[in-house]
């Protein structure tokens, strides 16, 4: 990620907000999708802000609930990083391993998703 300036984290707030209704998300929801804190999704999306990628606005009667949309600059630079994100997890990842390992991941996701979609449906 570093032709592209983004680290995995930008990288995963832009992709989460691009796949988010209006490219829009809850700040509490980001972090939740992002598995971060608060705190620390705050400070990316502050240095993403700066660089014009993510916008943030108050939430209207929502307390101190705010949001993050990714903006048309935002989208340009995920989809110049996203080949590069794809290289590096296929070097990282699935190029160390086996066929046999390949298989054992598959149904280890599996077995993960389904058990989130568990979660989310009751």
């Amino acid at each position: 990620m570093r032709q592209a300036d983004l680290s995995f984290f930008d990288y995963q707030i832009l992709a989460t907000l691009s796949e988010s209704v209006d490219r829009t998300r809850r700040m509490s929801e980001l972090a939740e999708a992002t598995s971060s804190s608060l705190s620390r999704l705050s400070h990316a999306v502050a240095r993403l802000e700066s660089k014009g990628f993510v916008i943030r606005r108050r939430c209207d009667g929502v307390g101190r609930s705010s949001v993050a949309t990714l903006t048309k600059a935002g989208v340009r630079k995920l989809v110049a990083a996203a080949p590069e994100h794809v290289a590096s997890v296929r070097a990282l990842v699935i190029d160390v391993l086996t066929k046999e390992q390949i298989g054992a991941l598959r149904v280890i996701a599996t077995r993960i998703v389904q058990r989130l979609d568990a979660d989310d449906a009751g």
